[in-house]
């Protein structure tokens, strides 16, 4: 399969529209459907990077179909965690750190309440 069916794949996969991947991408909808069409444009580098990042899979897998290692480990974790790591993936630098810091207290406070017990 190609790029055209394999963003189609993973948009039914996610339950996502186009529509909402233009919109957390910053990708003009009518320029992810040429992707979709028959046709069957391919997206620059930088274009398919941001597709990836929002699907939450690498280019490597849009472009060949193909899981990379680290991909089969993802897919192996509990749907919740796959969904904390696509929405931090999602976030800005900045707020990523916010987030690790978040997690990181969060898991301190656990250790501490294990410790009482």
């Amino acid at each position: 399969m190609g790029f055209k069916e394999n963003l189609k794949a993973q948009l039914k996969y996610s339950d996502m529209l186009v529509k909402e991947l233009a919109a957390l991408s910053g990708i003009k909808k009518h320029t992810i459907d040429s992707y979709l069409r028959e046709c069957g444009y391919i997206p620059s580098a930088d274009t398919a990077v941001k597709i990836a990042q929002v699907l939450g899979v690498s280019v490597e897998y849009l472009v060949t179909g193909q899981e990379m290692l680290c991909e089969k480990t993802f897919a192996s974790l509990s749907p919740e965690i796959r969904s904390v790591v696509q929405i931090i993936e999602q976030l800005d630098e900045n707020n990523r750190k916010i987030a690790l810091a978040l997690i990181k207290t969060l898991k301190t406070q656990a250790d501490a309440v294990k410790k009482r017990t």
